[in-house]
């Protein structure tokens, strides 16, 4: 057994021990995949500030969040802002925490009433067939070819997924920081190294 062992563990160092080389790459990945998706969330809330501020506001069909317009504001430039430092891999460490922040606030109270799933499970019985008289009603009064040209028709179920995905991201982040060779804190940590190799680790 030991042997077998042994032999695992030297295969196992043997391949991935190469990866060091190019572990630059899952940060890389982490903040490009990010960066429109909160850049498209954060200026359409502030290209729709008022609209946001009363979706904030609003305890009927809104998220009912005491202080709406400060709370709007800081949600919105935290997302665009934000979005800006991921892309060049600037402060990332710090840019992840608001952003976990306001992960955390969606997923609280706009998604967690409807469980988990974005997308409802089209082979559920009941989203099946509500989804079989949608396309019934097209076909017969619409022009279904059209409609679906880029894409099936699907139950939009707003639960948490997304924002806990992103959640997940953010936080692989903020340990892995922007990562070497591809950031603005990589290289600002070798312009100013300052107590040494504690804080270069840090930085990039």
């Amino acid at each position: 057994m030991d042997w077998l062992i042994g032999l695992y563990y030297r295969l196992h160092n043997g391949v991935f021990g190469t990866l060091r080389h190019v572990d630059w790459l899952a940060p890389l990945a982490l903040r490009l995949y990010l960066v429109p998706v909160f850049w498209m969330a954060g200026t359409q809330k502030i290209a729709g500030m008022d609209n946001t501020i009363e979706w904030f506001a609003n305890e009927d069909w809104g998220l009912g969040l005491p202080f709406p317009a400060l709370l709007a504001h800081l949600a919105a430039y935290t997302e665009a802002i934000g979005a800006l430092l991921l892309l060049v891999g600037l402060a990332t460490r710090w840019v992840a925490l608001p952003l976990m922040v306001t992960m955390l606030v969606a997923a609280w109270t706009v998604h967690w009433q409807n469980g988990w799933a974005a997308i409802a499970d089209s082979g559920a019985e009941d989203i099946a067939v509500r989804l079989g008289t949608a396309r019934d009603l097209l076909r017969e009064h619409g022009n279904y070819s059209w409609l679906t040209e880029h894409g099936n028709l699907v139950v939009l179920n707003n639960g948490i997924e997304f924002a806990a995905t992103y959640f997940a991201m953010l936080l692989a982040l903020l340990f892995m920081g922007g990562g070497r060779f591809v950031s603005a804190d990589y290289y600002l940590s070798r312009l100013y190294p300052g107590s040494g190799t504690s804080r270069t680790k840090l930085l990039d």
